[in-house]
């Protein structure tokens, strides 16, 4: 068995079988792209099937020198669940990074933006150009409705549905979810349809794209983090954000303010209330408040 035929088998599992969005396909393959640089490197002979453990040990080892143990950790899952494929496909019996420690790197509460630092970051765009009512739609669209770059850069006109109140996201695994969208934010897309996106010469093939630069295609996803990076760098904002800080926010002001968590997750389109549950970082004056209303013997 062959390295790069098996990673070609693997990726076509992933994106068939378990319906991976394209980013994580890609991130999963270049975990295996690395061991196989690894094995070519140091001219060991070894194939999917009889690699063991020490082996796999001295690559983590090696790549440990240049990153972190946030990045080893997550090197280590795809690794792991690339040899969970083999076992699955029936190549081997065992996985030789059941015994590999992950490192300890705790837990990575997200960063988040006050209403008055998306205030500022809103105001802090130049609506002059017709770009600048196009990124003031853009952020408020990712801060009340919580979506993931990817989600925001997908957003179709057929997936407006203004007069039920929800637009239609396409999330992670290609799983379809409909999120609230409030009066002022229909309003920001429907002046950019209307106002800006009209004057755009569309090209071909994004004829029903949102959110389109200049010459009539899709944004990409870095345009959409040069956009932020560039308006908190405007503000002289003290903290490191980037689009994703939008979905983070969302959620925590919800919470905050007493949302039910199942629902938040809905809205996030998260599979595990475990995942959702990471919003749970609120300060304790906070929780002390829900108990003191909410429970019976207050």
């Amino acid at each position: 068995m062959k390295w790069n035929s098996t990673l070609t088998d693997y990726i076509s599992y992933l994106k068939i079988e378990k319906g991976l969005a394209k980013n994580s396909i890609e991130s999963y393959a270049r975990d295996v792209k690395k061991l196989i640089s690894f094995l070519e490197e140091n001219e060991l002979i070894y194939s999917p099937i009889n690699i063991h453990q020490d082996c796999i040990q001295e690559f983590i080892y090696t790549s440990s020198k240049t990153i972190n143990a946030r990045s080893q950790a997550r090197l280590i899952s795809g690794i792991r669940n690339f040899f969970n494929y083999l076992i699955f496909e029936e190549y081997r019996k065992d996985n030789p990074t059941d015994l590999i420690e992950t490192p300890k790197i705790g837990l990575k509460l997200p960063d988040t933006l006050s209403i008055e630092d998306i205030d500022k970051l809103i105001q802090a765009i130049d609506l002059s150009k017709p770009q600048g009512e196009r990124n003031r739609t853009i952020i408020e669209t990712l801060y009340s409705c919580g979506l993931r770059v990817s989600e925001l850069v997908e957003l179709q006109l057929s997936d407006l549905f203004f007069d039920e109140g929800f637009i239609r996201v396409l999330g992670k695994g290609n799983k379809q979810r409909f999120v609230p969208i409030n009066i002022q934010t229909q309003k920001y897309i429907t002046n950019y349809i209307n106002d800006i996106r009209v004057h755009i010469n569309v090209k071909k093939g994004f004829e029903d794209t949102v959110f389109l630069n200049r010459r009539g295609k899709k944004l990409t996803r870095v345009m959409i983090f040069t956009i932020v990076k560039n308006l908190a760098i405007k503000i002289d904002l003290k903290k490191k954000i980037s689009p994703h800080t939008f979905r983070h926010s969302f959620a925590t002001h919800l919470l905050e303010r007493g949302a039910d968590l199942r629902a938040i997750q809905q809205m996030l389109g998260h599979e595990s209330i475990t995942t959702t549950e990471i919003y749970m970082h609120l300060d304790k004056s906070f929780l002390k408040e829900v108990v003191n209303t909410f429970h019976p013997r207050k």
